[in-house]
């Protein structure tokens, strides 16, 4: 397998979860189109990621992870912050509130170009969260490269009051639903 992806969080995901792969990142444009859904976004870049780094890598047998992971508030799409104050200014907008957290998969196979897709959502809620708290948080630095401005496995766990679906898509890679499309890509075409 070949992760097109450079996050960590990925990496780390999948060798937890025993998978041999090679990381080779891909670099697609990030730009939410007009009117695009949440779950739409993550689903084409997701797609777009595993297209882009096949035709480096064709070989029989060799099957390319593409991923992309967002977060949801009611139909804004708050991708990674641009600045501290961009960040801050999302934790706001979470603080007390239920929010989404949606993870585009795709697995493409090399030699056939067989392609299984799916998005996984997770409903997240965080409590109420103090201006200090928010300033204290964004001072850190965590927030920087992170969708929606926060780790869940990092300083933003004690924002977490409830969680409903995958914990390891709020990471940012729904293992579960790697093993399912990885099912799907195995299992013998029909037609």
């Amino acid at each position: 397998m070949i992760l097109a992806s450079a996050s960590p969080r990925r990496r780390e995901l999948l060798a937890r979860a025993g998978w041999p792969f090679l990381v080779r990142p891909a670099s697609v444009d990030e730009t939410p189109w007009p009117r695009e859904s949440a779950r739409g976004y993550v689903l084409r870049l997701a797609k777009a990621k595993a297209r882009c780094i096949l035709p480096e890598h064709p070989g029989r047998g060799t099957v390319v992870l593409g991923a992309d992971t967002t977060v949801a508030i009611g139909q804004s799409i708050l991708a990674k912050p641009g600045s501290d104050a961009e960040a801050a200014a999302m934790l706001r907008r979470l603080s007390g509130r239920c929010h989404q957290v949606l993870t585009g998969v795709c697995l493409r196979e090399a030699a056939t170009g067989r392609e299984a897709a799916a998005v996984a959502r997770t409903d997240v809620w965080f409590g109420p969260l103090s201006a200090r708290q928010i300033a204290a948080y964004v001072a850190g630095g965590e927030p920087r490269d992170k969708a929606g401005a926060y780790a869940i496995q990092g300083g933003a766990a004690g924002f977490v009051r409830r969680l409903q679906g995958s914990y390891s898509n709020v990471v940012g890679l729904p293992i579960e639903l790697v093993w399912t499309l990885w099912l799907e890509l195995a299992a013998p075409a029909v037609g």
